[in-house]
């Protein structure tokens, strides 16, 4: 079999791996959670939450190990970029995504917060063992904080917890536990060789790899749960997942990296600072004026999100593809694309702040 079709095998068959010891170590987290008597309450909050981001963790974590820091750091930004753009815009599809007032209030300017805090961090160039710790402290505290203010939420969300962990037995739960966490080892470890595979046949970075084909793999459960999520009509979940699980991927994959690293520290290349996460902290600052319109994320504002991935995608992809027209590219988004979003950003800013 030649070599880069082996390479594809890798990547699909670890993507597969991923999704599935993703359920597993849910399914055994959850039961073995209940079985030491910690609240359904915490459970939905924490372990459930880290089910979800488990691909990214063991994915980040395993490049980590074999010395592809640009793979671990591109996963968790391309992974955020993603579950703001694309899992947000294909859900609004699918129905206008209702928006609670505690995601305007709390949630998204937390993300928006954690974002620009980790752009800063990393713009030295690295992430240190200490900027983990700090990164992983401000998660527990957070933590802390959605246990006590989910007392005040409506009791169907309370009820809906209990629905959702009274299935837990007992007699499954160590070797369901175990499966997934074999999986997603197995899973993230194919997943990293075959994009390192991949990248080096074809000449790409690995930065683009984790950026595009890496970060994808790894977001399917955040867009498979939104979109159900969606279809079920439960668009609090839907918009839920996604801030939460990008909330973890800065706080928890990418805390664990830096601490991991010990004292060489994680490396973060000057494209990611310089490009990559800008834009993930434009496209959360992005959302917050979207949120704003008429509390909800109409269809229209989803292709708009869906939109703004392809024109990074395309960003990512044509250098490699049509190098001589990549200058023209760039120069349409700053000159054109990114002022018109800027003005619209403003005006629904503006639009928001009177009416309240």
């Amino acid at each position: 079999m030649p070599t880069f079709l082996l390479s594809i095998f890798e990547l699909l068959f670890g993507i597969a791996f991923l999704f599935g010891g993703g359920e597993f170590f849910v399914q055994g987290a959850v039961a073995v959670s209940s079985i030491l008597g910690i609240p359904q309450l915490v459970i939905g909050l924490t372990v459930v939450s880290l089910g979800t981001s488990a691909p990214e963790l063991f994915v980040s974590l395993n490049s980590l190990y074999q010395g592809s820091d640009d793979l671990a750091v591109s996963n968790v930004v391309g992974s955020n970029i993603f579950n703001i753009l694309v899992v947000l815009g294909s859900s609004a599809l699918i129905i206008p995504l209702k928006v609670e007032s505690r995601l305007i209030r709390r949630d998204v300017p937390l993300l928006l917060a954690v974002s620009a805090a980790v752009w800063g961090m990393a713009s030295a160039g690295e992430f240190t063992w200490q900027a983990g710790i700090a990164l992983f402290i401000a998660l527990l505290i957070n933590t802390a904080w959605e246990i006590r203010t989910v007392r005040e939420e409506p009791n169907d969300n309370k009820e809906l917890f209990q629905k959702e962990f009274s299935t837990a037995t007992t007699s499954t739960a160590i070797p369901k536990l175990l499966s997934g966490i074999l999986l997603l080892t197995f899973g993230a470890n194919l997943l990293v060789k075959g994009a390192s595979s991949i990248a080096t046949q074809l000449g790409v970075s690995e930065i683009v790899i984790g950026l595009t084909i890496v970060s994808v793999g790894t977001s399917m459960p955040e867009l498979i749960t939104s979109l159900v999520a969606a279809i079920k009509g439960r668009t609090d979940l839907a918009i839920g997942n996604v801030v939460g699980s990008s909330l973890l991927n800065l706080l928890f994959v990418l805390s664990s990296c830096a601490i991991f690293s010990g004292q060489k520290s994680l490396q973060v290349e000057n494209l990611l600072i310089q490009k990559d996460i800008p834009i993930m902290v434009l496209s959360t600052l992005a959302c917050m004026p979207i949120f704003w319109t008429k509390g909800k994320i109409s269809r229209l504002e989803g292709i708009l999100l869906l939109g703004a991935y392809l024109l990074y995608l395309t960003d990512q992809v044509i250098p490699y593809t049509q190098p001589n027209i990549h200058g023209y590219f760039r120069l349409i988004i700053i000159c054109f694309i990114l002022p018109l979003s800027i003005i619209i950003i403003t005006i629904n800013s503006i639009k928001y702040y009177k009416s309240i």
